[in-house]
Parts: structure tokens; sequence; C-alpha cells
């Protein structure tokens, strides 16, 4: 009930202008798009923008449309023309896309429906199609939508039928042109829309690379070229077909750079024959030092160039084929080999064909489908193991030189963090820092930030090649109550070592706050009992430069008295009788250490020779005095006797330690 009044005065203290909204939100405010609107309202959804990549999306929907077809058996010729005036046609001898009236919409023929529909299309359940490019149903809607002009014609039943479209909407019903008796298949013609694409026009050359990677990716298809417009470079004309797949886009794509083997491995596997499921791989490998390795990859002709899960299962047949071998060799380093390795001078294709893909968004740049790192990874192991054993020496110059490309990465990781701990060790950088990868000081910075907490999401968000990284403590944490040790941790990335916040020349000292009870500095004794220490008997650490002029610490005297030598008697710590503990039983008094012979601190004779007062070194010249590890820990609190005010003298020269 408090929690609702509250909420109450909170609505009650807002401003009035959030309260009384003068426009008006209810139901007539949203919006529903029909049709193709949608796809001229967001087209980014549909072809990943509006740029030159997103135009020449258009062209690669329809051809891949008529590449479905002749993966399919229905269709073996392809002809992309590149007209004058900016439009692109793209013809096939396919089935052609059906004209009858469809079920579902009467009054409107099928291949209207296709063109003006959205996820209408005939790949959804695999029976006139097994395998595909298409999924959504989207890619003809599309380009219609986003053209200005689209003229499609069918051939099919001995008859040419032609229907026109413009912006996404039918310029008139489906025509008959007349009698087409030697012909089947459909052609598309299409001019982009400036209102959508700007100043953004096809290029040949682009689309000429795009026509010759289809021919590679099917051997039973032939594809003519032809363009209208010349750029100097790309051919005007030019036909296309590849009986041998992607070993022939291999050995053009590489030419006459020198190769680890004579022919690259390559081979088609069905995943019918293997798996009993519907598709194909097919691929093509090889390594050479002449340039940097690449991989073009592909599914049901639709290229991935983010990769995805076909390319991680080639990567790892080939990597665990790659170590198999190295170890039937007896050849150790062969385990040092990465797919990192495998990319430098690795020059790849694969190409496979699955049922029902799935595709990270609609432009298909990266797939998805889990089956097929199984499926690729499977077919292509047991090839490539038998390559490797046929061609023997081939398989050792591959090894060989990915060898050397593992050894080469493995000593540059080395001399990088070889490097950044010189550096670091040169400085006297704390721990807590995080480097950056550059040398150099020009274009590099460094950021500090309040706390661990903080330095962790800052590490994540930080460019890690030129910004550097310390956490500082926070609040403190005598104020706010925080345990000593986490103080002592934190007091060591202060000061100096980092570089920052002290005067030019000085060097910044810090107090040591108490110790709490049962903590021990001496860890060569921490094993040997339980030393029980007083926190108020730990005395604070204090130093020449870091004495603010005897200013008081929280819990301790502001000053101590001086001794008869006018020396500070400098002491880590003193024992309490009755407050020292072994593990068994306490004895008051005693100590399970081993005994010291001679005096005590205090002049008298402990059990078994144990100090219990302070010990002048220059009574007994044989003895050296004993520093504790760690160092001097600070003046002495003031003895029985000795005032609190009394002012201690301290020097910056030697210290007498007890």
């Amino acid at each position: 009930m408090a929690i609702w009044e509250e909420h109450n005065e909170n609505m009650t203290a807002m401003p009035d202008d959030l309260l009384n909204v003068t426009e008006t939100y209810d139901a007539s405010s949203i919006e529903v798009l029909e049709g193709l609107e949608p796809v001229r309202k967001r087209p980014g959804m549909y072809i990943g923008g509006t740029d030159e990549h997103a135009l020449h999306h258009l062209v690669a929907e329809i051809l891949d449309n008529s590449m479905d077809e002749a993966v399919a058996g229905h269709a073996n010729r392809i002809e992309v023309e590149l007209l004058a005036d900016g439009s692109c046609t793209i013809r096939d001898n396919g089935r052609g896309m059906p004209v009858d009236p469809h079920p579902r919409f009467p009054g409107k023929s099928a291949l209207e429906v296709i063109h003006c529909t959205l996820h209408a299309g005939g790949k959804f359940s695999g029976k006139a199609y097994e395998t595909s490019g298409g999924l959504h149903g989207v890619g003809a809607s599309v380009v219609n939508a986003l053209s200005d002009s689209l003229v499609v014609q069918v051939a099919r039943n001995k008859t040419l039928y032609e229907q026109r479209f413009s912006r996404g909407i039918p310029l008139g019903p489906l025509a008959v042109l007349g009698a087409a008796p030697n012909r089947r298949g459909t052609s598309s013609t299409f001019h982009p829309d400036a209102e959508i694409f700007g100043h953004h026009t096809l290029r040949p050359s682009r689309l000429f690379k795009m026509v010759r990677s289809k021919a590679y990716l099917f051997s039973g298809v032939e594809i003519r070229w032809k363009s209208e417009i010349e750029d100097g470079d790309t051919p005007m004309e030019a036909t296309f077909r590849f009986p041998g797949g992607l070993a022939d886009y291999l050995t053009e794509t590489l030419g006459a750079v020198s190769t680890y083997a004579e022919k690259p491995f390559a081979g088609t596997v069905s995943f019918q024959e293997k798996f009993g499921v519907p598709g194909k791989v097919e691929w093509a490998i090889n390594w050479t030092p002449a340039r940097d390795g690449f991989l073009q990859s592909y599914c049901n002709t639709i290229p991935t160039p983010e990769g995805g899960t076909h390319e991680a299962g080639f990567w790892a047949a080939v990597l665990k084929g790659l170590k198999a071998y190295g170890e039937l060799a007896k050849n150790r380093k062969a385990a040092d080999i990465t797919r990192e390795d495998l990319l430098t001078g690795g020059c790849a294709l694969v190409s496979c064909f699955i049922r029902e893909p799935e595709f990270v968004g609609q432009t298909k740049d990266r797939l998805a489908t889990t089956d097929a790192a199984r499926l690729v990874e499977g077919a292509v192991r047991d090839h490539f193991d038998h390559w490797l054993a046929a061609n023997t020496k081939s398989a050792g110059a591959i090894l060989d030189f990915l060898i050397l490309r593992a050894e080469e990465r493995i000593r540059r990781r080395q001399e990088k963090e070889t490097a950044r701990k010189s550096a670091t060790r040169k400085l006297r950088l704390p721990g807590k820092l995080v480097d950056c990868s550059a040398s150099s000081r020009a274009g590099t910075e460094l950021f500090i930030v309040e706390g661990d907490s903080a330095g962790g999401s800052a590490k994540m968000a930080r460019d890690r090649r030129t910004q550097a990284l310390l956490p500082l403590r926070g609040e403190d944490p005598e104020r706010a109550g925080g345990g000593v040790l986490e103080a002592r941790e934190q007091s060591g990335d202060r000061g100096p070592r980092a570089g920052v916040g002290g005067i030019a020349g000085e060097q910044v000292q810090h107090r040591r706050p108490a110790l709490r009870e049962g903590h021990h500095h001496d860890r060569r004794r921490r094993g040997r009992g339980a030393h029980r220490v007083a926190a108020d008997d730990v005395l604070l650490h204090a130093d020449a430069a870091a004495d603010r002029q005897g200013a008081p610490v929280s819990g301790l005297p502001a000053a101590l008295p001086a001794d008869a030598g006018g020396e500070a008697a400098l002491c880590g710590r003193r024992h309490r009788e009755g407050e020292v503990a072994g593990e068994g039983d306490r004895r008051q008094g005693q100590d399970r250490r081993p005994a010291l012979q001679g005096p005590g601190r205090d002049g008298r004779q402990g059990p078994q020779g144990h100090h219990h007062g302070p010990r002048d070194a220059a009574a007994d010249p044989g003895v050296a005095p004993r520093r504790r590890a760690g160092g001097d820990r600070g003046p002495r609190r003031a003895a029985d006797g000795e005032e609190a005010g009394d002012a201690v003298p301290v020097h910056s020269g030697e210290r007498k330690v007890c």
C-alpha cells in the first residue's frame, strides 16, 4: 500500500505536459501495410538496403529462380542480358511459371499471385523442387515492388503469355501474345526504381562475375552473357559452361601460380548415397605460397560470403584429416596446426545442396543449418583421407607448409607476449593494467576507471589495439567500512607504478591500515601455528616521504616518543603475553617456535630463551639486527610509561630495527 501511495505521489509530481497529451494515440494510429507496401516502405528488410549491393541483389533473385529450374533438371540454358537503358533480362528454358487461375484467388493467374503477393511460391513443400535457393517466396515479388517497370513473358503449353507491372501493381491482366511451338521457359525484364536506389545503376563487371560463378556451381547448365553497356574491361558477350565444376573454377582462379599439389583436391558426394538424405556437396581446395588464402562457399547456388555451418564442416574435415596424416607420418608438429593456418595459403571452394536450408536474414549471407556441418564433414573427411594416402608427395609438401605456418604463428604470438611483458616490467606497471597491443605512444590512450566492476565493462567496450585500461580503487574502505585486506590489495594499484596522480619527482607513499586480528605478515611462520596478533598491536608503516607532518590516523596516536639515541625505534609488531596460541593447547606466554637463546627484549629470560622485550643490537655485536619479511613496519606504539604526545623524529637514513 505504501508503494502504491508513493507511486501516486510521483504521478502527481509529474509535469503537466506528460500527463495532458495533446496528440491522439488510439486504434486509428495503428497502420496496416498490405500487398507490397512493406517492401517499398522498408526495402532493407528484404534486400539488405538500398545501396549498390542491394541493387545487384535484385538480379540474383531472378537468376536464382532460373538456377533452381536447372538444378531440378528442367533447364539447361540461361541467358542474362544488360540493356542500354539500365534494365536487365533473365531468360531460361525451364518449365515456365504457371499461368492458370490460382485456386485461392480465382480471379488472378498464378503468375500474378507470384509477383504481387509476399510469401507465394512453389518451394515450400519440396514437391516441385527437391533443393532450391528460394525459401520464403518473396524473390519475384520484391523485384516487382522495387522496379518501376517489370515485364514477364512465359512460354508454356506452346503458347506465349505476357503481363506487365510497375512498382508492384499490375498494369493489366495476363495477355496471350500468340503461339510458341518451339519455345518454353520464363523471361523477366525489370528496371530498378530510381526512387528507391537513387543514382545507383547495374554494373556490367559485377554482373559478369555473378553469372560466371553460377555456371561453375552447376556443371549441367550453360549461361550466356550479353551486355549493351561497355565498361572497357568486361566482355560484351560470353558463354559459360564448366563440366569440371568447382575444380575448373579453382584452376582458373589460381591461374599460373605455383601450388603444392599438381591437381586440387576436388570431388562431389551425394548425401542420398552416404546418409540417406537429399542433397550433395562439391568442393575444391589447393595450397599456394604465392597468395593469401580464401574460401568461397555456396548453398543451393546462393553465395554465402559470411560462411556458415557448411564452411565449419569443411574446415573440420580438412583439419582432422591433416592431423591424422601427420600422426601416421610420426610428425608431432602436425598437432599444432589450427584452422588459422589452413586459411594461410589455402584456396578453397565449397558448394552444398540441401533441402530446406536455414539462412541468416533474407539476403542469405550466412548458412545456419545445423545438419550441414555434420553432412559436409562426413562426406569430405573420407575422401580427403584417401587423397592424402594416394598423393604422398603432395600431402607431405602441404603438411610441411602448414607446419611452417604454425611455427611462424606461434613465434609471432610469443614475440608479442614477450614485448608486452618486457614493457610492463620496464615501466613497473601494476598487475591490473590491461595494456593495448600498439607499442608506440602515438595514437594510444589510457582510460582510468573506478573499481574492478567498471573495469570489466570498459574492457569489453575498449579498442584493444589503441586503448589501455587501469582500474583504480573506488570509495575509501576505511570510510565505507570495507575489509583491511582489500585496502591493502588496492593500495598496490596507486602511486608511482601507475605513473599518474603524483607530483613530478615525488615518490608517493601510502599509509597501511591495521591488520585484522589473526593475520600475520611473516609467511615463513604461517604453518607453525596460528599466532594471533591483536589489531591494535600492529603499527602503521611510516616513511619520511609519506609522513604528512604527523597527521593522525584513525585509532592510532599522532606521534610517538623518541628513544635515548634520538632515532625512531621501528617495529613491525609486538607480542603481548597471553595472546600467542598454537594449534593445540593454548599456553599463556609461550610460543611453539624453536627457542631463541639469550635475554628477552625486556631483559627477562623467557621460556626456552624466548624474547619478550626490545633488544639492543649494540649489546651483542655478534648478533645482527633481524629484519622481518616485508621490511620496516613503521614507528612503534608508545610503550608503558611513555607519553603518547611526545614527538618521534623520523629520519630518512638508517633506521633501528627491533
